[in-house]
């Protein structure tokens, strides 16, 4: 498939279809496109050869390479022009019934070596495949959006696909210049599937009261490291999008409450609040909306000398930051624990799954992706907890340079029930032969922009870190919704000396 003389079908001229297409033709193939719609599949082309026009004003496409693309792009009347290429692509309706009908029809147009591929991003690929009379030869390639700008296809193998079709949409996917990833027909595959915290936890946060849209967002963004937050990522994505996915992995799992939907996003889409799109989300999009500032405590006075037990783990770096900042630091037996002890008594602790009202004067601070380069952390403790312990933390870490959110006493703060949730998935999915280590870290990088992929990030803050979090936090919420799964308990767990008779 992956000679360039050979043609590429693409049914569906939306964007994601005009995507795919672009993708082809720049890699030097011939495409014909065709859309149900009369005349929809010819404006498509235009677009996509105003689309390369644009490439070339830029200097990432020369004129000639251009010309040559153009010419290779032909829209199709009917179907049956379909017939000489060698795979098509669909990217349709999200609907299975409309998809099956397609595939039906074009198995009969087609020759039987012709690789047959379903750009779902939410269906079963073994469902599509399911009308088939042949659907070894059937395979799903979900492309990101926009297509000829994200590197990731997650090449996805239903129950019957064949291993040679899988490994030629792999191999074409990688000759296009993406990066492929092999997974299993699993909801969501594997970005939608271990995505979910990513939204369900910072949904969570907000409908608990613990902090507001803008103050998640940044916290996520500058002490987590990711490109944008949940409530704006979310609204550029639409809301009614986000939703329905998170809706279809939840049922694909059979109402599993690790996926459950968050109602305050189902109100947004029942009001019609669909993001960016119709003017209105988490945020207003209007020409005189104002973008609502992230909550950041005002100056206070650092203390002078601090005492630390313990090494701090994955906050270490916070040590010789204090050092750095003219903050006495003075290190006490590890055996205590880990936790910085501050001039009032009180103690700092990094979220750990607990709340403050669980103890006598604690502050919590939250997970950072580097604790240096972050310029915000997120500091939380309950209404009974002492204000000069609260003073005396902020002024801390304002002296690191740093941005203060303080947000409400809810387990697991922000970026640390996030993380630990997706570290779980993650290894869950490696468990269970969706996709191999590998796979899953670049999937995660590539399809939504981590900062780190989470088995990658399980190994940074120890191997029984997201285990601990999450055991906390189903403690308090004994839902399922934070239960580790089997496989990361397995990958946490320290064996016990067998203290059975000889």
């Amino acid at each position: 498939m992956t000679a360039h003389d050979r043609l590429v079908g693409v049914v569906g001229t939306g964007t994601m279809g005009q995507g795919i297409a672009q993708v082809a033709l720049v890699a030097g193939h011939p495409v014909r496109l065709y859309d149900a719609e009369p005349g929809r599949a010819r404006s498509a082309a235009e677009s996509i050869a105003a689309r390369l026009d644009r490439l070339v004003e830029k200097g990432r496409m020369d004129a000639t390479e251009r010309a040559a693309a153009v010419a290779r792009l032909e829209p199709a009347q009917t179907l049956g022009e379909l017939a000489p290429a060698t795979l098509v692509v669909e990217a349709v309706l999200e609907r299975l019934d409309v998809k099956q009908d397609l595939f039906r029809e074009l198995e009969d147009i087609v020759a039987e070596d012709c690789l047959l591929a379903t750009n779902t991003s939410s269906l079963s690929v073994t469902a599509i495949a399911g009308a088939l009379r042949g659907p070894g030869r059937f395979v799903g390639l979900h492309f990101f959006n926009p297509a000829p700008l994200m590197p990731l296809v997650e090449v996805v193998s239903g129950a019957a696909t064949d291993v040679t079709a899988a490994t030629r949409a792999y191999e074409t996917a990688r000759a296009w210049g993406k990066t492929p990833v092999a997974c299993a027909d699993t909801p969501g595959f594997l970005v939608n599937r271990i995505a979910r915290p990513f939204y369900a936890e910072a949904f969570a946060v907000y409908e608990e009261q613990g902090a507001d849209p803008a103050t998640i967002d940044a916290v996520l963004r500058e002490s987590g490291g990711f490109r944008m937050g949940p409530f704006e990522l979310t609204d550029l994505i639409g809301q009614d999008v986000n939703e329905a996915v998170t809706r279809s992995v939840w049922e694909g799992f059979f109402q599993d409450a690790k996926f459950r939907p968050s109602l305050a996003q189902r109100r947004l889409v029942e009001a019609g609040r669909l993001g960016r799109k119709s003017g209105q989300g988490w945020y207003a999009y209007g020409e005189d909306a104002e973008r609502p500032e992230p909550h950041t405590a005002g100056p206070a006075g650092p203390p002078a000398r601090v005492s630390v037990e313990g090494d701090l783990e994955s906050a270490g770096a916070l040590i010789p930051m204090m050092r750095e900042a003219g903050i006495e630091v003075v290190q006490e037996d590890e055996d205590k624990g880990t936790r910085i002890v501050l001039p009032s008594g009180g103690q700092l602790v990094q979220a750990d799954g607990q709340t403050s009202i669980e103890f006598r004067d604690v502050v919590y601070f939250d997970l950072a992706v580097d604790y240096r380069r972050a310029t915000r952390i997120a500091l939380a403790t309950c209404q009974e907890g002492n204000p000069r312990t609260l003073g005396e933390a902020v002024g801390l870490f304002q002296a690191l340079g740093k941005d203060v959110s303080v947000i409400g006493d809810v387990p697991g703060m922000i970026v640390a029930r996030t993380v630990a949730r997706i570290i779980d998935l993650a290894h869950d999915a490696l468990a269970r032969g969706v996709a191999t280590e590998g796979d899953i870290d670049t999937a995660m990088r590539l399809g939504v922009n981590y900062p780190l992929g989470p088995l990658e990030w399980g190994r940074r803050l120890g191997r029984g870190w997201a285990c601990g979090i999450l055991e906390e936090l189903h403690e308090r919420d004994p839902s399922g919704r934070h239960a580790p799964s089997l496989a990361l308990f397995r990958h946490s767990y320290t064996p016990k000396k067998w203290e059975g008779s000889a």
